[in-house]
C-alpha cells in the first residue's frame, strides 16, 4: 500500500511575545471606549486558556492601524516572511532544498494576497517554475488538518514527488476595534499569530517521522454561520458561535468511529491524538466525546497555553510538539484532527514506522 511520509513539521512564530495580562490590558485601551464593559473582556481573557501568544506587531502599533487597506499591506509584509521562515526550516529538517519541492500549498484565511501566497513564498525560496501551487484559503482553523489531507491526495498518484504545506495566520490583524461583541471579544482574547511547515513524500522511504494512511472530511448541516469571517470596509470580522462545543459533542464520537473502522481500527487503537486547541471549551468536548484521557490531550492545552491558537497552523504546532516530546512508538497509530468553517472537520490517520509495524 502506498503511504505519505512526513518527513518534517515545524513552527514560527513572530518575535513580539507577550503575556495574556499584558495583552488584555492593550486592547482594553483600544477597543470602543465607553461601550465596553471592561469586566467582561477581562473575565473572558482569563478563561481563554492563553497565558502567553506572538503578535506579528509591536503590541502599541495596533492602535494606530487606520483600515482593511492597511492591514492587509501589514499581512502580505509579515506573512511570507513568517511562511517562508518555516518552510525553510522544515526543507532544512529534511535534508531537502526548495528547488525538491513539486507542490506547495499554502493556507490562511487572515489576509488576501493575490498573486497567493504560495506564488510569493515561491518566489523568495527559488522553488522551480514549475512548482505546482495549491492556494487554501477560506478553511481557517481546518485547514492544517486538511492541507496534510490534500499532500497525501497529490502523493499517492506521485510516488517519490515532495511536497510542502506552509500556513500562515496573523489573527491580530483581524481583530475589530470597533465591535464589543462576545464574539470578537472571545477572538481577541484567543488567537495568535505563527506558521507552520510540513514536508512530506510519497511512496515507501526510511526517514519518514510519520506515515499518513487515509483522511475524512466532513461537512456538518445547517452550520454556515458556526464560524468564519464576515467581510467588511474595516476588514474580518469575526464570527463565532458558542455552539461550537455542542456540534463536536454532537457529531465526531461517530465521525471518528466510522473512519478508523474503515481502516480496521477503533478507538482503543489510536496510541497518540493530536487535536487543533480550539479553546478550552472545545478541548473539554473532544476528550469527553472521545472519552479520552487529560493526557491526551495534554498537548493541545499546552500548545493553547504557550502561543494561542494560531488557526491553520496551530494543529500542526502541535503534531511538531509532539513528533518532539513524545516521539510515537514503532508501529503506534495516531489521529490528526481539526475543526473549522463550514462548519466541518477533517480527520488524518498517521502511522509511525517501525520494523515489522502493520500500516
Amino acid at each position: 500500500m502506498s503511504t505519505t511520509q512526513i518527513l518534517a513539521v515545524r513552527g514560527s512564530l513572530p518575535p513580539h511575545r507577550h503575556s495574556q495580562a499584558e495583552i488584555t490590558d492593550a486592547f482594553a485601551e483600544v477597543i470602543a471606549r465607553g461601550r465596553l464593559d471592561e469586566r467582561v473582556l477581562r473575565r473572558l481573557h482569563a478563561n481563554a486558556g492563553v497565558e502567553h501568544r506572538n503578535l506579528v506587531l509591536p503590541i502599541t502599533d495596533y492602535g494606530g492601524l487606520q483600515d482593511f487597506g492597511q492591514a492587509n499591506d501589514l499581512f502580505l509584509e509579515h506573512a511570507v516572511d513568517l511562511g517562508a521562515r518555516a518552510l525553510t526550516e522544515a526543507l532544512t529538517a529534511s535534508g531537502l532544498t526548495a528547488e525538491d519541492v513539486d507542490l506547495l500549498a499554502c493556507a490562511t484565511v487572515t489576509g488576501l494576497a493575490i498573486p497567493s501566497l504560495d506564488a510569493r513564498i515561491a518566489a523568495r525560496l527559488g522553488l522551480r517554475a514549475d512548482v505546482r501551487r495549491v492556494p487554501l484559503v477560506g478553511l481557517g482553523c481546518v485547514a492544517g488538518a486538511a492541507g496534510i489531507a490534500r499532500l497525501d491526495d497529490y502523493l499517492v498518484g506521485h510516488p517519490g514527488g515532495i511536497a510542502a504545506l506552509v500556513t500562515v495566520e496573523l489573527c491580530s490583524l483581524t481583530v475589530q476595534r470597533d465591535d464589543t461583541s462576545m464574539p470578537n471579544l472571545v477572538a481577541s482574547g484567543l488567537f495568535g499569530d505563527g506558521a507552520a511547515a510540513v514536508i512530506a513524500r510519497g511512496g515507501p522511504g526510511e526517514q519518514a517521522a510519520v506515515e499518513v494512511l487515509g483522511s475524512r472530511s466532513r461537512l456538518y448541516p445547517d452550520s454556515e454561520r458556526t464560524m468564519g469571517f464576515d467581510v467588511g470596509h474595516t476588514g474580518l470580522r469575526i464570527v463565532l458561535d458558542a455552539q461550537v462545543p455542542a456540534i463536536v459533542g454532537r457529531y465526531i464520537g461517530e465521525d471518528v468511529d466510522l473512519f478508523l473502522a474503515d481502516h480496521g481500527l477503533t478507538r482503543d487503537d489510536i496510541g497518540w491524538w493530536v487535536c487543533h486547541p480550539g479553546g478550552p471549551k472545545v478541548i473539554d468536548a473532544v476528550r469527553d466525546t472521545l472519552g479520552l484521557s487529560d493526557h491526551d490531550v495534554a498537548l493541545t492545552r499546552e500548545s493553547l497555553a504557550n502561543i494561542g491558537n494560531l488557526s491553520s497552523a496551530s494543529v500542526l504546532h502541535v503534531l511538531a510538539d509532539t513528533l518532539r516530546s513524545r516521539p510515537p512508538a514503532p508501529g503506534s497509530h495516531g489521529l490528526l484532527m481539526a475543526l473549522g468553517p463550514g462548519f466541518c472537520s477533517e480527520l488524518v490517520l498517521l502511522h509511525a514506522p517501525g520494523p515489522g509495524s502493520r500500516p
